[in-house]
C-alpha cells in the first residue's frame, strides 16, 4: 500500500468490518446466519435435483424456478463464506480485486434475479391470457433465451461498476469499508476522487433494474387479474390464482427486503449502522432461504414429489 501526499492512500486490499458495532456478537451472530445458509444451500439443490428427477417438472415456469435456484445459490455463496470467515476466524481482509468480484457478482446475479421475476410474469400472463398458445410461445428454446437474455442483461448493466472504480478511483481516505461485503456504494464513498460519475450510474442502473422492472410485472399482473374476473365461477378464479400464488410470493420476499434495505439506507440516517448492515445481509440471504420454501409448499408437483423422496429414503431405513 502507499500513501499520497494528500493522506489519501492507493490500497492493495481493504478491510472488512463485518456487523460494526456487534463485534463481540461476531461468533452469536455466525449461529443464525450458518444455518440460514445451510438451508438455502440444501432448498435451492433439492428444488434442482426434484425438477431435473420429476419429468412432468419439464416445463417453463419450473425451468425459471431451476435458473432461480442457480440464482439464488450464486448470491448467498457470493457473500456468506466471506461473512462466515469473518465471524469464525477474523478474516477482514479482502484483495481489491476479490472486492470487485464480490462486488460484481452480488449485483449482477441481483439483476438477473429481477429478470427472470419478470419473465416468470411473462409466463403466467401467457398460460392464463392466451393458454392455448403458452405451450407454442414458451418453448423450452424461448425460455433459454429469456434466462440469457437476463444474464446478458446483469452482466452489461453491472460490468461496468467494477471496472468505474478500478479506472476512475485509485486513491481512498481508509482501507476499512464499514460493511460485511463489498457493496458499490460502500465502497465507492470511501473514494478521495470525484464520485459523481459512479454515483449516478448507481442510481441509474437501480432505478432501470428495481422500479422498471416491478412496474412491467405489475402491469402483467394487472393484466393477469383483469383476465382471471372475466372467468365464471368463483372457483375457477381461485383455482387460476393459485397457479400465480408462488410466484407473487417470491416476488415479494425478493423486493420487499431490497425495499426496505434501501429506504433505511436512503432515508434512515438514525438507524444504527449495524441495523443497516443486517437488512443489507438479509435482503441476499431471505429469498434464497424462502424461495424453496415457497415452491415446495405452494406448489402441488413438487410437494407431492419431495413427499414420495421422503417416504422412499425412510422405508430404505
Amino acid at each position: 500500500m502507499f500513501v499520497s501526499n494528500n493522506a489519501c492512500l492507493v490500497p492493495t486490499t481493504f478491510w472488512l468490518t463485518g456487523i460494526p458495532g456487534l463485534e463481540s456478537l461476531h461468533i452469536w451472530l455466525s449461529i443464525p446466519f450458518s444455518s440460514m445458509y445451510l438451508v438455502a444451500m440444501v432448498g435451492n439443490v433439492t428444488i434442482l435435483a426434484v425438477v431435473k428427477v420429476e419429468r412432468s417438472l419439464h416445463q417453463p415456469m419450473y425451468f425459471f424456478l431451476c435458473m432461480l435456484a442457480i440464482i439464488d445459490l450464486v448470491l448467498s455463496t457470493s457473500t456468506m463464506p466471506k461473512l462466515l470467515a469473518i465471524f469464525w476466524f477474523g478474516a477482514h481482509n479482502i484483495d481489491l480485486d476479490a472486492c470487485l468480484a464480490q462486488m460484481f457478482f452480488i449485483h449482477c446475479f441481483a439483476t438477473v434475479e429481477s429478470g427472470i421475476f419478470l419473465a416468470m410474469a411473462f409466463d403466467r400472463y401467457v398460460a392464463i391470457c392466451d393458454p392455448l398458445r403458452h405451450t407454442l410461445v414458451l418453448t423450452r428454446t424461448v425460455v433459454g433465451h429469456l434466462g440469457l437474455a437476463a444474464l446478458l442483461r446483469g452482466v452489461l448493466y453491472i460490468g461496468p461498476l467494477p471496472l468505474m472504480i478500478r479506472l476512475r478511483l485509485s486513491l481512498y481516505r481508509t482501507q476499512i469499508i464499514a460493511h460485511s461485503y463489498c457493496e458499490h456504494m460502500a465502497v465507492v464513498t470511501l473514494a478521495c476522487g470525484d464520485t459523481t460519475v459512479n454515483n449516478l450510474y448507481g442510481m441509474g442502473i437501480g432505478f432501470l433494474v428495481l422500479i422498471l422492472d416491478s412496474l412491467a410485472i405489475t402491469a402483467s399482473y394487472v393484466m393477469i387479474f383483469r383476465a382471471v374476473m372475466g372467468l365464471a365461477t368463483p372457483e375457477a378464479r381461485l383455482k387460476t390464482l393459485g397457479t400465480c400464488s408462488s410466484h407473487i410470493c417470491a416476488i415479494l420476499v425478493f423486493y420487499i427486503p431490497i425495499a426496505v434495505s434501501s429506504l433505511t439506507h436512503r432515508f434512515g440516517h438514525h438507524v444504527p449502522p449495524h441495523i443497516h448492515i443486517l437488512l443489507a445481509n438479509f435482503y441476499l440471504l431471505i429469498p434464497p432461504l424462502l424461495n424453496p420454501v415457497v415452491y415446495a409448499v405452494r406448489t402441488k408437483q413438487i410437494r407431492e414429489r419431495l413427499l414420495h423422496i421422503l417416504k422412499a429414503m425412510a422405508q430404505t431405513k
